[in-house]
């Protein structure tokens, strides 16, 4: 438990250090073609499937739209799962580049599906790339907005105005990635050939993929936070230990983490302290220590949890002394 957050610690420092060379606009900008080209494959294949598995593949109306149906869902689905791994294991510019990778593969199976893969082996290909494009889109979807928030310091006036600015043109390349794959590659799709249609869909992806390796070492990357089902039992396993603990006396009793919580900290990692409400009650009693936790060398997660966990993240303090007063805090 303690190597854990002397982990989390080691990492906040080497994000700090990054953030003075690292970051804003010279690297968010290449996240934008990032996301335009996404945008380009998903509506460039989305916008015309039925079609295809109607005229192509030749399967009836209600079964091409439920496979459509249940291929956007998946994909949904997958963002979930995509999120997990970047949060727990890889970290949202791994999980973005081994995503982009996949969807690359994808979308040549896709062309090769539809132009030199037999026509009895067709089916069979072109739905394996199909849901493997599911992957590359689960992802994609919850990481590569936030990977591109985390460019922007979120205490710097400055970098809040460029973020606003950033977000403006973010929205500005979705749109244009969408209605130039619904306007041209259906068109081509359509009129031309389905292997060149899909084969414009991988040469896009393969383009933004270098676009995006153009500017590793201007990212701003952020290693992976823990599990969020561990913060999630935490909470839980806190709030069943404390369930008859009293109302606290001033807030004096709340554990509030480290100095990087403070006003004066810098930084992605700063946290908002929350106002205390008659309607969050039954939430401050995971804030209280007493006596009993501070005679530890390191506070037990399972006894206590600091505000911002119960908000964000974890942290981690070593309280030192004690202070009577806390001692009857504990039913």
């Amino acid at each position: 438990m303690v190597d854990n957050y002397e982990d989390r610690d080691t990492n906040y420092k080497v994000s700090s250090q990054e953030k003075t060379t690292s970051g804003g606009w010279n690297a968010a900008v290449f996240i934008i073609f990032v996301e335009v080209a996404e945008r380009f494959v998903f509506f460039g294949m989305s916008g015309n499937l039925i079609t295809y598995l109607t005229n192509q593949l030749h399967l009836p109306i209600p079964t091409a739209a439920k496979n459509v149906n249940i291929w956007v869902g998946v994909s949904c689905l997958f963002s979930i799962f995509g999120a997990f791994i970047a949060d727990s294991f890889l970290g949202r510019f791994k999980t973005i580049l081994y995503s982009s990778i996949i969807y690359l593969l994808g979308t040549v199976m896709l062309t090769l599906s539809v132009s030199v893969i037999p026509v009895h082996n067709r089916k069979v290909m072109f739905f394996i790339a199909l849901y493997i494009l599911t992957v590359g889109e689960g992802g994609h979807k919850p990481c590569v907005q936030t990977f591109a928030a985390d460019q922007f310091e979120e205490d710097s006036e400055e970098d809040k105005k460029a973020k606003s600015s950033f977000y403006n043109w973010w929205y500005l390349g979705i749109v244009f990635g969408s209605t130039s794959a619904t306007l041209v590659v259906i068109y081509l799709e359509d009129n031309v050939g389905w292997a060149v249609g899909f084969g414009i869909l991988a040469a896009a992806m393969s383009v933004s993929l270098a676009i995006f390796l153009l500017g590793i070492k201007s990212y701003r990357k952020q290693g992976p936070l823990g599990s969020p089902l561990t913060t999630l039992a935490q909470v839980l396993v806190a709030a069943a230990r404390k369930w008859r603990v009293n109302e606290m006396r001033d807030g004096c009793s709340v554990f509030r983490g480290d100095e990087r919580d403070g006003s004066n900290s810098t930084g992605q990692f700063k946290a908002r302290t929350m106002a205390r409400t008659n309607q969050l009650r039954y939430v401050y009693i995971l804030w209280v220590y007493s006596y009993c936790f501070k005679v530890l060398a390191g506070l037990s997660a399972l006894n206590l949890c600091v505000y911002v966990w119960v908000a964000k993240r974890f942290v981690y303090k070593k309280v030192e002394g004690d202070d009577d007063d806390d001692a009857d805090i504990l039913a």
